[in-house]
């Protein structure tokens, strides 16, 4: 039986970069991590999703939402949540 690499599993699943499929995998990928950084940099805090929620004038089930999926997350509430209730930097890049 021939070992596939994750890699090779993704191209050959959601087809090459650059196709729409895994161009969008991609994109829900880099939510799911912004979701767990900040879950991590909250949890890091000692800080319960109420309480970021409340320093940051949001409910608790937005912080669980965005933690859980960072997909429909603004680039404001994304500095709100990471400069003004934790106490961090954002610091963002782009690839052409």
């Amino acid at each position: 039986m021939e070992t596939k690499s994750w890699k090779e599993i993704k191209n050959s699943v959601y087809g090459k970069k650059g196709t729409e499929r895994r161009d969008e995998l991609e994109r829900d990928f880099e939510s799911f991590k912004i979701g767990l950084l900040l879950r991590n940099a909250r949890e890091g805090k000692n800080l319960t999703q109420e309480q970021l929620g409340e320093i940051i004038d949001k409910k608790r089930t937005y912080i669980s939402r965005v933690e859980n999926n960072g997909s429909n997350l603004t680039l404001k509430t994304l500095f709100d949540i990471v400069e003004k209730g934790l106490g961090g930097k954002v610091n963002i890049s782009i690839e052409i």
